[in-house]
């Protein structure tokens, strides 16, 4: 692939911003169905759908980018602007859409938090190929994404791989249509909570003890080691505990309370903050039988989440009283067995992912490299 060595333009004689003129509909009116797309700055590429009246009436495809996120979306169907800070670039004679997407994608803009970004992407020049040559790296780039998606894809279809076993083998444990023996979660586990050592002493996080805390658990099922380490005089002059292999641990206090519960086995001893409960299983429920059911209930559990002044928490009693489903021990091993089966296929579909997106983040820095343009 040629690196970029092109001719390059001012970004004003590149894109054209046609974002004035157009409905911006705001987030408390985007629907869950609807004939026109709503596209905002969010992580997600759809946010919301409203009606035709609200479409976004410039030539496509064009390019939205986030004035606060930074987030770059290339747009080639009918769409509505979603709610502020976002900017429609319109490309301009002698620029393809696609390449322009890939280009923004690749440079490093400054990071000024929540404030606004659009200033620093104005200052940016843009490479000039001829437009055969424009559309022939984007090509190569967008077989390169498409096996990145590929992979996603792959992973996502594992990682639905384990729920569908559990309900397979055990039914809806909320309904129990097999009609297992059932138990309140608080008989099944033993419960520890966590504390803060003093930061006010230096010895205290400098130890080899994992200090596991909710920005440890986003997106795991195991936790095997976290971001902060602390010492034995830690533990012993605190009110965190030390929790054994094969505990779940679940964020009871946190502001991702609002959609998602945050749940995992501990591969390793560690410690834990005052914003997580651990379970500790007693010897008639598998760990990570235990784990699924909860992943499986996460909806129930949700439910039971109360919103502070400042933050949402989950009563610990309140998660203690609900029934669990108790199939026979050898059921739940055997369950545990595919589980691990299953989570071998994961890894490896993960690393497929990583792979793939190294290769097209190399590729993107080869056509575009740092400074070059």
């Amino acid at each position: 692939m040629t690196a970029c060595r092109y001719e390059t333009v001012p970004f004003d004689r590149a894109v054209r911003d046609s974002t004035g003129g157009n409905c911006k509909v705001q987030r408390k009116d985007y629907q869950t169905e609807g004939d026109t797309p709503v596209i905002d700055q969010g992580q997600d590429f759809i946010a919301g759908y409203t009606d035709s009246s609200n479409a976004y009436h410039g030539p496509l495809p064009v390019v939205l980018f986030g004035d606060h996120t930074r987030a770059f979306k290339y747009v080639d169907f009918p769409f509505a602007l979603g709610a502020d800070g976002v900017k429609v670039l319109e490309p301009l004679d002698g620029f393809d859409a696609s390449f322009l997407h890939y280009y923004f994608r690749s440079i490093r803009l400054p990071n000024a938090g929540y404030s606004r970004h659009f200033k620093f992407l104005k200052e940016v020049s843009v490479p000039q190929p001829s437009v055969p040559e424009q559309r022939r790296i984007v090509d190569i780039l967008s077989r390169a994404e498409g096996i990145v998606r590929l992979r996603r894809e792959a992973q996502k279809k594992a990682a639905e791989l384990i729920p569908a076993l559990f309900l397979d083998m055990f039914g809806d444990p909320a309904t129990n249509p097999k009609g297992w023996p059932t138990a309140p979660l608080g008989e099944l586990c033993d419960v520890k909570g966590g504390g803060t050592p003093s930061k006010q002493n230096p010895d205290f996080w400098v130890g080899k003890i994992p200090w596991v805390s909710p920005k440890d658990m986003s997106g795991v099922d195991i936790v095997d080691d976290a971001q902060d380490h602390i010492s034995s005089d830690a533990v012993r002059n605190s009110a965190t505990n030390i929790v054994p292999v094969g505990s779940i641990l679940i964020v009871t206090r946190s502001g991702v309370l609002k959609h998602t519960i945050p749940c995992a086995i501990t591969s390793r001893e560690v410690a834990i903050n005052q914003d997580i409960k651990a379970f500790v299983p007693h010897e008639a429920i598998a760990p990570h039988f235990l784990l699924s059911q909860i992943q499986i209930r996460a909806e129930e559990i949700l439910g039971l989440v109360r919103v502070g002044a400042t933050v949402q928490n989950i009563e610990t009693d309140a998660l203690k009283r609900i029934r669990f489903v108790c199939p026979s021990l050898d059921a739940q091993v055997k369950f545990s067995q595919k589980c691990e089966q299953i989570r071998t296929i994961q890894s490896q579909q993960s690393a497929a992912t990583a792979k793939a997106k190294a290769t097209f983040a190399a590729l993107l820095a080869q056509v575009f490299p740092a400074g070059a343009c």
